[in-house]
């Protein structure tokens, strides 16, 4: 049926959008969905709780789901399509496949997530070849996801063009995530201190002012003293290829 529908849009001359979610949305995947807007005439929103990325001490179970809600957020922005999966649809009895991207899928948050990767590149693979849009959107907030999957697309010449939306803050500045629900209002206050130090960095390495690795290591010495109990990663990489 999905297919059909983008077939028929196709058909049309009209050009199609994706934005892959896995649901709980908020004004970050509404920005997505506006971006989108202005670059295709139909927008396809799939929201799918993908098993394969969480590891097992994560979070899927507890992970906010909230259809309903969802739907009345998409009808406000004039989403055309919502795509909403079973999991039997996605990986159906049998399922022996796996898409794997080397390289730029280790360090930074593969370090402490191993299979995460292989599971968000198995399960997009499988969505846009389900939908087959012109266009998918991935925010920039998951930035080695979007690499990886700018990647994915490119290497296997899946006809989609993968672009990278713009990240969205709230208003206090912490970036908006799903999971800052989680957060109590210290926590919050605490994780504040992630932009803050990000900017620090940046000025530091702009002006010159502090050799590469001192200035990390300032970075994470003042997250540690902020009330973080552990830095996965702070690092500095290339944009293009994460080396």
């Amino acid at each position: 049926n999905l297919r059909d529908q983008v077939k028929a849009w196709h058909n049309q001359g009209l050009t199609v959008g994706m934005i892959p979610t896995m649901g709980a949305l908020h004004h970050g995947h509404l920005s997505l969905i506006k971006q989108t807007q202005q670059l295709v005439d139909k927008v396809v929103v799939s929201i799918f709780v993908n098993p394969k990325q969480f590891g097992p001490n994560e979070d899927f179970d507890k992970y906010p789901r909230q259809e309903a809600e969802d739907v009345k957020k998409l009808e406000q922005v004039s989403a055309d399509l919502l795509y909403a999966p079973d999991p039997e649809e996605i990986y159906p009895g049998g399922f022996l496949t796996n898409v794997s991207v080397r390289k730029i899928t280790e360090g930074l948050c593969a370090a402490k997530r191993p299979g995460h990767f292989d599971g968000v590149t198995t399960v997009v693979t499988k969505l846009l070849l389900q939908c087959q849009p012109d266009v998918a959107i991935f925010g920039e907030k998951d930035f080695q996801q979007y690499v990886v999957l700018k990647r994915l697309t490119d290497d296997l010449d899946i006809p989609t063009k993968v672009i990278c939306g713009t990240l969205i803050r709230d208003e206090d500045g912490l970036a908006t995530s799903s999971r800052n629900i989680y957060l109590t209002p210290e926590e919050r206050k605490i994780a504040l201190e992630i932009p803050r130090t990000l900017k620090k960095i940046v000025s530091e390495v702009e002006t010159g002012t502090l050799p590469l690795q001192v200035s990390l290591d300032q970075g994470v010495q003042h997250l540690l003293n902020s009330g973080f109990s552990e830095v996965q990663y702070l690092e500095i990489r290339q944009s293009d290829n994460l080396e």
